[in-house]
């Protein structure tokens, strides 16, 4: 049995873990996010973020290249541009697939516990992790932007 045929007949990494067949089942599959596209000659980056309660999180920005995180801990409030905001709670996964996409939050969703998140980056050669977004570009872009929840 191959690792896809695994997770296959164990989506969720059911069954027992142990002997020499228990690396079968020991997988559980977060995401399978597609299409994706990696800039050539990308490298990887990983990388643990830990918010405070209520922290609001990057402000609005790009990444070069695909990102892929799990959420360890709390609430991360995470928006892209086109979808609404959302909530990803802790053992729950996001992706966006980079480019010219803004990424507008990815925050601490909660007021009163940490959160903690990993998140795996594909860079294009020679761009730094991550590109801030001025007002000016928000502005002209506001209307790519999903409408806001209202409180």
């Amino acid at each position: 049995m191959t690792v896809s045929e695994s997770q296959a007949a164990h989506p969720h990494g059911a069954g027992e873990h142990t002997g020499p067949e228990g690396w079968k089942t020991a997988a559980t599959m977060l995401q399978d996010a597609s299409p994706i596209t990696v800039p050539d000659g990308a490298s990887a980056m990983t990388v643990h973020v830990e918010w405070e309660p209520g922290d609001p999180g990057t402000p609005p920005h790009r990444h070069s290249g695909p990102a892929f995180g799990y959420v360890i801990e709390g609430a991360v409030r995470f928006e892209l541009e086109g979808e609404p905001e959302r909530v990803v709670e802790a053992g729950g996964t996001f992706w966006e697939p980079g480019g010219d996409l803004i990424h507008y939050q990815d925050g601490n969703a909660l007021t009163d516990a940490r959160t903690e998140f990993v998140v795996t980056m594909m860079c294009a050669p020679g761009k730094p992790m991550l590109e801030l977004v001025d007002a000016q570009e928000l502005a002209q872009r506001a209307h790519l932007r999903a409408p806001r929840p209202t409180p």
